[in-house]
């Protein structure tokens, strides 16, 4: 009887194991902006006198620090304090709702986010220019009230601390 309780408990211990290592489904995009969308953003850095790197995709970003430890990827948990807002006007349209952060799955976020994030570590800070393509596209995002609070076509900027990788 002692052999087929263990037998049983160590066949459960082994798949319930199995079944914790889901796979990642998914895949790093390789989605780039349009030359006119680079262009303008060039532009944008340059009359604001902002210094960026661009990214092959044609994200720019600002790295304020790199961080330490696990750098994430698509199939990454985070945890950010982040604040998002439009470049045509400056309006905040999202952010964090606490200094603890907002947990997230980087595959179900936008490309601008998959490809920017990877660029720091743990503890890093980025900020994020991103242009239509890499953001939300040609639809317009409402928010909770049914308001416009991010018009089609736009372009963004987030400001963002990555503060754990999963």
């Amino acid at each position: 009887m002692k052999k087929w309780s263990f037998l049983f408990l160590s066949l459960s211990l082994f798949l319930g194991s199995c079944s914790k290592s889901a796979k990642c489904i998914f895949s790093d995009s390789n989605a780039t902006a349009t030359a006119s969308e680079i262009a303008y953003l060039q532009n944008y850095m340059t009359t604001n006198t902002i210094t960026a790197t661009q990214h092959s995709s044609g994200i720019f970003y600002t790295i304020t620090d790199p961080g330490t430890g696990a750098t994430a990827s698509v199939c990454s948990n985070i945890t950010l304090t982040y604040t998002g807002s439009l470049l045509s006007n400056g309006n905040v349209f999202d952010s964090s709702p606490t200094s603890a952060g907002t947990s997230f799955l980087l595959g179900q976020l936008i490309i601008g986010w998959q490809k920017g994030l990877p660029l720091i570590k743990n503890g890093g800070q980025i900020t994020l220019y991103i242009p239509p393509s890499l953001g939300y596209g040609g639809t317009a995002t409402l928010d909770s009230h049914g308001n416009v609070a991010i018009p089609a076509n736009s372009y963004l900027k987030f400001v963002m601390h990555l503060l754990d990788v999963q």
